[in-house]
């Protein structure tokens, strides 16, 4: 089969709103209604909440696939823009108060450098990997493809942003991330792979509408930093906190995907990044980040912020996913057809 066959080629449908904010960009992006006009937001409106992250989240892939049946100048409607502006402020203005400030961006990445000695019951790379059903990965795989179906597309935002050595280590490292000149190899296509092993629906964007907004977020952090200029160095402090942590991750995770009875082209996906990322952390901390301090190190409490909002989101979206998963929930707003599943050994089944 030709692999550009199989790439996920259909426009999302929009997502059902979930509060009056999401209501009005999703009304505007239909046509139901004129772009919203709004001064200010009611006091009441959650950082993190589900309005507030799926207006976002739907205002920002204007900027990527869009929507089906909505208009392209709609990416630059200067009312919708005017209302992202209000939505961003309201979430960084809560990240910068929930996250420590610190000006040392390799004291922020330090941390996430130690494996720790032995079970961290925190950490849920490290629960699927022991404990975790094969219903859980699925649901797992549902949300990562808010992301991991345009992977390394919001980080490339940053590149025409960065100069010299920076620049360099981070077109290397995306030139892998996009399959190294081969389609098939791209990680987007291996992950819709992945979803396809697992009995998921690759069609991109698909899962929104599932999504909690704890996920959501971990998405829309993506596009904040990578969408401002101003915050080039928090993209990069982002990209190296995904680099950093993706090898070890991604070996439990192939792992929990084998104990489980999944596919090969399953596994494939964390086996490539395991070896992948392994050589990718070394590149992006000692070139892209030693290279941008370098160039700019006015932008090291910048790099350290990216880091530290990245790992308060994955945190907060990894004990919404344990919360369920211990209590025997499904961590999805609307469950997953188990009739879609890939059929596994009876005694591997969620």
């Amino acid at each position: 089969m030709n692999p550009d066959s199989r790439e996920p080629r259909r426009r999302p449908t929009l997502p059902q709103p979930r509060g009056d904010i999401s209501h009005h960009v999703i009304d505007a992006l239909r046509g139901a209604t004129t772009t919203p006009s709004i001064g200010s937001l009611p006091r009441s409106t959650a950082p993190y909440g589900d309005d507030l992250q799926l207006a976002l989240y739907v205002l920002y892939e204007m900027h990527y696939q869009g929507f089906a049946g909505v208009g392209d100048a709609l990416e630059w409607d200067a009312g919708l823009l005017a209302l992202r502006a209000l939505l961003e402020e309201r979430f960084h203005s809560a990240l910068r108060a929930d996250v420590p400030s610190q000006s040392d961006a390799r004291a922020a990445l330090a941390p996430l450098l130690l494996e720790p000695a032995g079970h961290d019951e925190s950490s849920v790379t490290h629960f699927l990997q022991r404990d975790g059903t094969a219903e859980q990965l699925r649901e797992y795989a549902a949300l990562r493809s808010l992301y991991h179906l345009k992977e390394a597309d919001p980080h490339v935002w940053v590149i025409p942003r960065l100069r010299g050595r920076a620049k360099a280590g981070m077109v290397a490292i995306e030139f892998d991330e996009f399959g190294a000149g081969r389609p098939e190899n791209i990680h987007a296509q291996l992950f819709a792979d992945l979803m396809t092993d697992l009995g998921l629906n690759t069609d991109y964007g698909h899962y929104a509408d599932a999504a909690p907004a704890q996920a959501l977020a971990t998405v829309n952090i993506m596009s904040l930093f990578g969408l401002h200029r101003a915050l080039r160095g928090a993209l990069v402090g982002h990209f190296a906190t995904v680099e950093v942590t993706s090898s070890p991750g991604s070996r439990r995770l192939a792992e929990a995907l084998r104990r489980t009875g999944a596919g090969a082209a399953a596994t494939h996906f964390y086996d490539e990044h395991v070896e992948a990322d392994a050589v990718h952390e070394q590149v992006v901390r000692r070139e892209v980040v030693g290279g941008l301090l370098s160039d700019e190190p006015a932008l090291a409490p910048d790099v350290a912020h990216g880091v530290e909002a990245t790992v308060f989101l994955e945190e907060r979206l990894g004990s919404h996913l344990l919360g369920a998963w211990r209590n025997g929930r499904s961590a999805l707003r609307t469950p997953l057809d188990p009739a879609s599943a890939r059929l596994m050994p009876p005694d591997t089944k969620a």
